[in-house]
């Protein structure tokens, strides 16, 4: 057992193929693979499907140049330079620019009012508890209630005084002028698995370009104008200078390092990160506050500034792909069973009406076998006064006379067969095994029985089992063993000892089962004479009136008979041993 589960593994199994001698599927097959294979061939290039791939490393510097002048009340004009308009400290892959400004100068350790916020305001000494802070506060109370004004009384607080009480941003924006200012960027890049280092200020750039270069006639120019970029993220520079936002600077790497196709410069563009429509009503924009201290007389004093500004958020994102022979292994691989395609419409024509109904129906036949379950036993029927086979399922309620049919297919001769058992008739009779049974040709006389409600041709006889109520008519008529081909094809003894030797021809059965074995070989040749070729895993049912004329003829001699037991097909060599 164990060897022969060994065997068992040295096989090879491999796909049925069924070859179509058409011109027209033919075209149309390789038309089909023809488009498939250019889709391929346009998706691997313009993916570069073929490539292997690694993502970009990189890091980012900015440097800012400009000069504005503004006029502040009570402090006058003042001029911008870029220590100013930074900020305090630079992030990382990004730089802020200063656009509005609230000053509040001369800010001095001390009391004074608190500015009145959100109706906080007091009448007593008793509204102001001594020590309380609050996030909107600027200080820390001292639990008197002073005047702020004329109006107004706050309560006082411990802090830099005076507050700073301006909220609302100047309009127009201050550094409006911060729109012409420029920054050059400065990337460097790396792709770890390729060892390639690149940056954006390629080698043929010098200093002499980097001074005159333009974006407007040169896309790969490194030095921005803040201007232009907020332009180009669909903004104005005036109405987001106002209370400042968000830019992002986006730059994309996509590069191709294949020694004949090589190409790696950057694209730069630009949007708006923060949402500004929310901003409107909702710490709108971006701000912070910074100060300047001096000393007077002594004194430490400051004086405060809160800054509006645009934050320019650069972005680095891309790959670089070079050839590798197993990516395009790979890929190659994939696709192919995009060629599957074809046999699938291919199949879809020849199934549908489109395409000639009788190719459609014998290309099915080749191409598909059916299996049926093994508890699942399948009858096929042939009636003498109908042209095709019904396909049956055993029933134990109706009678197989009465059973409605899975499907009804057309009969495929076995004209070998045929062809071997006329040859053998005698000599000088022309049987034509297509002929319609005589109507004037009756039976010899045998003992009247009941007629069975099944039957058509009057020649039945009842049975106890529903599997052999069968007729050899659909409609009443005559029967089928009335015509003088059932006596030459089914129950002629020579024929059928012939038929017997030709299978075994050095073994003659035993006189005991030499009448078993021609009735049984009668039996065949029924099955071969009325199904031909019947369907893979059926069984064919033999009419009552067949089985009880072969009977007749050929009947055992204790009158004992096995009965309709359905089963699949059995072989000759069975029925020649007496085995069905």
């Amino acid at each position: 057992m164990a060897r022969c589960g060994l065997l068992g593994l040295c096989r090879y199994e491999t796909n049925k193929l069924v070859r179509i001698q058409s011109v027209r599927l033919g075209s149309l097959k390789w038309i089909l693979n023809a488009t498939i294979l250019l889709f391929i061939c346009i998706m691997m290039l313009w993916n570069r499907e073929y490539q292997e791939f690694d993502l970009v490393v990189s890091s980012v510097t900015a440097k800012v140049k400009g000069v504005a002048q503004t006029h502040l009340t009570g402090i006058g004009d003042l001029v911008w330079d870029v220590v100013d308009y930074s900020g305090p400290s630079q992030e990382k892959n990004s730089f802020f620019v200063v656009t509005n400004v609230i000053v509040t100068k001369n800010q001095k350790q001390g009391k004074c009012p608190e500015a009145p916020r959100n109706g906080r305001l007091c009448r007593t000494d008793k509204d102001c508890e001594k020590g309380a802070w609050g996030q909107q506060n600027h200080g820390i109370q001292t639990g008197s209630c002073v005047k702020f004004d004329v109006l107004k009384k706050t309560c006082e607080i411990f802090a830099w005084c005076p507050v700073e009480t301006k909220t609302n941003p100047p309009r127009p924006a201050l550094l409006a002028a911060a729109e012409n200012f420029t920054v050059l960027i400065k990337n460097n890049i790396r792709f770890p698995a390729f060892n390639y280092f690149r940056r954006n200020i390629l080698p043929e750039m010098n200093d002499a370009y980097l001074k005159s270069c333009n974006r407007a006639n040169d896309s790969l120019c490194p030095i921005f104008r803040l201007g232009d970029m907020v332009r180009d993220a669909g903004e104005k520079f005036s109405e987001m200078a106002i209370e400042g936002g968000v830019i992002g600077i986006l730059i994309k790497w996509d590069c191709n390092l294949d020694r004949l196709m090589q190409r790696c410069l950057p694209r730069y563009s630009f949007r708006r990160l923060d949402e500004k429509e929310s901003n409107r009503t909702l710490y709108p924009g971006i701000n912070f506050r910074y100060a300047k201290y001096n000393t007077v007389s002594g004194v430490e004093e400051r004086t405060l500034y809160k800054v509006f500004g645009i934050r320019f958020d650069v972005m680095v994102f891309g790959q670089a792909g070079k050839f590798s022979f197993i990516q395009l292994v790979i890929y190659i691989g994939s696709t192919l069973s995009y060629y599957a395609l074809t046999s699938i419409v291919l199949d879809w024509l020849i199934g549908t009406s489109c395409y000639s109904a009788e190719v459609g129906q014998n290309y099915s036949e080749k191409k598909v076998e059916s299996v049926q379950d093994k508890q699942k036993c399948v009858l096929c029927v042939s009636y003498v006064d109908e042209n095709n086979i019904r396909l049956l399922k055993k029933s134990l309620k109706k009678s197989l006379q009465d059973v409605k049919p899975m499907s009804v297919q057309p009969r495929k001769e076995d004209t070998g067969h045929l062809r071997a058992a006329l040859s053998l008739l005698q000599p000088g009779v022309d049987v034509d095994h297509d002929a319609q049974p005589l109507l004037n040709h009756k039976p010899e006389p045998k003992p009247k029985v009941e007629r069975p409600s099944w039957c058509k041709c009057d020649c039945c006889a009842p049975s106890s089992l529903l599997q052999e109520e069968l007729c050899c008519r659909q409609s009443d008529g005559a029967c089928i063993t009335s015509s003088p081909l059932f006596e030459r094809l089914v129950l002629h003894r020579p024929l059928l000892e012939a038929v017997l030797l030709y299978h075994d021809p050095l073994s003659a059965p035993a006189d005991r089962g030499r009448t078993a074995a021609l009735r049984h070989c009668a039996y065949r040749q029924y099955m071969s004479w009325r199904f031909g070729d019947p369907p893979v895993d059926t069984q064919p049912a033999i009419p009552s009136c067949c089985v009880w004329r072969v009977r007749e003829e050929y009947p055992s001699p204790d009158g004992q008979y096995s009965g309709f037991k359905p089963t699949r097909m059995v072989s000759m060599q069975a029925c020649a041993n007496g085995e069905v």
